[in-house]
């Protein structure tokens, strides 16, 4: 059955190939290639939702989504460049030959973690998962399950009555997969590998476009996902006061000295197997003590946070049209704009796929147009063209997003932010995590990101002050998201904001690489320069190489086979709408695996997205310590079954009796019981 949803998937991607083979034939082979799969990731994304906003999400639902993406590559072709495809020339064979140096490491490395990180299945039959996906996989899992034969807009699996306005296309990519025969594993893990793909050859090829140099690329691609700063410091005792705790207080300084550097040599290793076996205390993601917090990109964004995964697959073949359309191709009169419309399109498609993405680009695209206007095109200027052409382009490109994000945006992700009662969401916060709570600054300023980032923060001012005009416009890019970062809360979960961040780090890369390779020509001749290289790469790199290698080897059990199999008997036996009374653990097989819906989840997902939970959590505790008194509340949520599993006995006094009164068990093993409440019992 999982060849069904693989077919599936290989006709969104050739049929998103042909596409962009058809609308932008003079972009390069690679680059085109890119962005065809990514865009047929896209559609796949989309037309299935869209389908189900018309039928459920199912087989009906994809059959018309087909058709649909059948359609639009005939409306392609109707509209297609009718120039000669650009050819493969030795550039295209050098980038082919960076993708193979990094680009296919980085992708085994991300299908072993996909593997390992979701669900593993081990010989006693338990689902395991890595330290990252521990907390976030079940809340996409949940998802990914309970799509299915819904009709959108859904509500939330774990939050019945208010409708899911979370970004969950990527999320409903795995449905389809998991729709047309794919195990829950395989859903998630096919097209979260192929996502993370299509990120390094996506950078890749960003980079060579923005950067031109040789070997800029690789170097712009390892700065973005081999990101880590000097936290490595701090784990080996040899920054901040943490060095000298190692000595005896009062002692002399060669005393002390003596000491730090005899514990150093003799615990490196223990230290080591601490960051390893240590639940983050890997040197990129140290909250306290260390206020370490730029996290690896590879381990704790792409592999855990699913939603920025797709959105960062998404938004860099935006950045990179973003860039050929205004910049390279403003006077291509050839083109007739279709790269600006695909544009357009793509970006407003952005909202239910990650909203942050699509925020960092609207001020991306800002930066950049800002800039267009202020300098202009050297080619449009000596043509005495004015510059009202280009603020033209950039009106219709902001006219084509806002049509297509304004139903999202106003039916679901502001509908959520603003809604009665919910968390604040936008607060003037400034210098992020460094300020938490907006109650003072832990470190300088200064020194915070310098920590964080490590020597790429410095190279960063350094090439701030170089006047080279590609580099400063993608500076002015990445200036907007900075400052909206730097001074506004975005969400309730202020750590959230990395998630910009990320994006602006992503353009600052590129002009990091630039500066980095110029300054290595200058130094030639010069013959400390491989060892300073050496130093360099190693000082850079080595935090990030630590963080990977913890990731690549932690395991932790989510469910027991005993839960699995209560997880899958509610799947096989309940109906796809049916909504149980359980706990509020994160770790629920009835969410997560069954993908039913439950009355109230964990505060853990909830509180962030806004939601009060307290009076779904009292009736809960009371239904659950004297069920036969609180009969009502079931009905009150249009609850069918009651889930008992160890988590529920440890967190309530559960009156078993009370609840074999009140409903019938159903099943039952060493973990968990079902009960179904009966018409004789129901109240």
């Amino acid at each position: 059955m999982m060849a069904a949803s693989l077919v599936y998937c290989f006709m969104y991607l050739f049929f998103g190939v042909m596409t962009v083979r058809f609308l932008l034939p003079r972009h390069r082979p690679l680059n085109r290639l890119w962005l065809g799969l990514s865009l047929g990731l896209l559609e796949e994304m989309w037309l299935p939702a869209l389908g189900a906003f018309l039928f459920r999400f199912d087989v009906e639902a994809h059959a018309f989504a087909a058709g649909v993406l059948f359609l639009l590559t005939v409306l392609s072709w109707v509209l297609r460049d009718r120039r000669t495809p650009a050819e493969w020339d030795e550039k295209e064979s050098e980038l082919l030959r960076q993708i193979l140096i990094i680009g296919l490491p980085l992708t085994v490395l991300g299908i072993w973690l996909q593997y390992s990180h979701v669900m593993r299945v081990d010989a006693a039959g338990n689902w395991n998962v890595g330290q990252s996906t521990y907390g976030d996989l079940p809340m996409h899992l949940s998802f990914v399950t309970g799509l299915v034969g819904k009709k959108f807009p859904a509500d939330y699996p774990f939050f019945p009555g208010a409708r899911l306005s979370y970004p969950f296309l990527t999320d409903s990519l795995s449905s389809t997969f998991l729709l047309l025969g794919c195990s829950l594993q395989a859903a998630v893990i096919i097209p979260g590998s192929l996502m993370m793909a299509l990120c390094y050859m996506g950078v890749l090829v960003l980079a060579r476009d923005m950067t031109g140099g040789k070997k800029t690329a690789l170097l712009a691609a390892a700065l973005f996902f081999l990101n880590g700063g000097l936290g490595f410091l701090y784990d080996f005792d040899q920054a901040g006061s943490g060095a000298w705790t190692a000595a005896e207080e009062g002692a002399s300084l060669p005393a002390r000295a003596a000491q730090i550097v005899s514990d150093w040599f003799s615990t490196a290793a223990d230290r080591v197997r601490f960051i390893l076996n240590g639940y983050y205390k890997t040197p990129t993601n140290q909250p306290d003590p260390n206020n370490l917090r730029w996290s690896n990109v590879i381990c704790d964004m792409m592999i855990p946070q699913r939603t920025t995964l797709g959105g960062w697959c998404m938004a860099v073949p935006c950045f990179y049209l973003l860039n050929t359309e205004f910049r390279a191709r403003m006077l291509d009169r050839e083109n007739k704009c279709r790269g600006l419309i695909l544009l357009g399109i793509w970006a407003g498609a952005l909202p239910l796929i990650h909203t942050h993405s699509f925020l960092g680009l609207g001020l991306a695209s800002l930066g950049a147009m800002v800039y267009d206007l202020i300098h202009g095109d050297p080619k449009a200027l000596m043509e005495r063209r004015p510059r009202w052409r280009i603020l033209i382009r950039y009106l219709a490109y902001a006219g084509i997003v806002l049509a297509l994000a304004a139903p999202q945006l106003f039916g679901f992700t502001f509908a959520q932010a603003f809604q009665e009662g919910s968390h604040p969401f936008l607060q003037l916060q400034f210098n992020w995590v460094n300020n938490p709570g907006g109650n003072g600054m832990r470190d300088l300023y200064l020194w915070f990101y310098i920590k964080n980032i490590g020597l790429p923060f410095l190279a960063l001012l350094a090439a701030a002050f170089e006047k080279k005009p590609r580099n400063r416009r993608i500076l002015c890019m990445a200036l907007p998201i900075i400052l909206a970062a730097e001074f506004v809360r975005f969400q309730p979960n202020e750590y959230d904001n990395n998630k910009l961040f990320y994006l602006a780090w992503l353009l600052c890369c590129m002009v990091i690489a630039d500066w980095g390779s110029r300054l290595w020509k200058r130094l030639e001749g010069f013959g400390g320069r491989r060892f300073l290289a050496v130093t360099a790469a190693v000082v850079t790199f080595f935090s990030a190489g630590l963080t990977i290698w913890r990731e690549c080897v932690s395991s932790y059990m989510a469910f027991s086979a005993e839960a699995v199999e209560a997880g899958e008997y509610a799947r096989d036996n309940t109906a796809e709408d049916a909504v149980f009374v359980t706990g509020t653990q994160h770790l629920n097989p009835v969410l997560s695996i069954a993908g039913r819906t439950v009355v109230c989840g964990p505060d853990l997902w909830l509180y962030y997205h806004g939601f009060d939970t307290w009076e779904r959590n009292r009736d809960l505790e009371a239904f659950f310590e004297n069920p036969v008194h609180n009969r009502d509340i079931p009905s009150k949520y249009g609850a069918e079954y009651i889930y008992v599993s160890s988590y529920e006995r440890s967190s309530y006094d559960v009156d078993e009796e009370g609840l074999a009164e009140v409903a019938e068990k159903v099943f039952e093993n060493r973990e968990a019981a079902i009960y179904r409440v009966i018409s004789g019992k129901k109240p």
